[in-house]
């Protein structure tokens, strides 16, 4: 399990507020570094084709003011598209979803490496954040991100594997290391001890199926 250890110590994560147009937002915040050059990067975050080898289907007119749509999943419009240093979304899903947006940030680094940041913007309705903290949406990216270090290091999961991955030994310590790591990031925002933790049991057990 070194390897699933690594990985969760490889992400920065901070959690903050953020004031938008329709109130206070809560921010999650994500930065690693990833072996591989910025342009290979870029591309694996941009094109469609390799999205679905990492993360999940997209269609859509994939450009400045277009809009896109993730396969069972997020929708909205492209705002921002910056190569190869930015883009910006509005992340939205459901019915009623409100003010939501990511923003993916690259950074060069020497040796041809490249930091990464990810950062999402929501307003959030109270009483998800009272069960769940930052952990619910945190968790969700730390996974995604795996996906792309996997992706870029030239391997990845299969659809089905990847449906089932939580499951195994792996998955499950992945899930346990990025639920703690968020409950520490959200104790550092300013919670308190109690509530980091509570909102910690909440978020794996959401992820694993179990009992909080």
């Amino acid at each position: 399990m070194s390897e699933i250890a690594d990985e969760i110590n490889r992400m920065h994560r901070r959690v903050a507020t953020r004031q938008v147009e329709t109130g206070e937002a809560r921010t999650v915040l994500l930065r690693r570094t990833y072996d591989a050059e910025i342009a290979d990067v870029w591309d694996a975050v941009t094109s469609p084709e390799r999205i679905a080898r990492w993360f999940m289907p997209v269609s859509g007119e994939l450009k400045v003011g277009g809009r896109y749509q993730l396969e069972g999943n997020a929708g909205g419009e492209i705002l921002e598209c910056v190569e190869p240093e930015r883009l910006r979304v509005s992340w939205l899903y459901g019915p009623d979803p409100g003010f939501s947006e990511v923003e993916v940030r690259l950074t060069p680094e020497s040796g041809e490496r490249t930091v990464l940041e990810l950062e999402h913007v929501a307003v959030v309705p109270d009483e998800f954040w009272d069960q769940f903290g930052p952990g619910a949406v945190g968790v969700g990216w730390d996974l995604g991100l795996y996906g792309l270090a996997l992706h870029l290091a030239g391997g990845g999961l299969g659809k089905e594997e990847a449906a089932t991955w939580h499951t195994t030994p792996e998955g499950s310590a992945f899930i346990t290391g990025s639920s703690e790591g968020w409950g520490e990031a959200y104790a550092a925002s300013g919670a308190d001890q109690e509530t980091a933790t509570r909102t910690t049991a909440a978020t794996l057990a959401f992820y694993t199926g179990t009992e909080a």
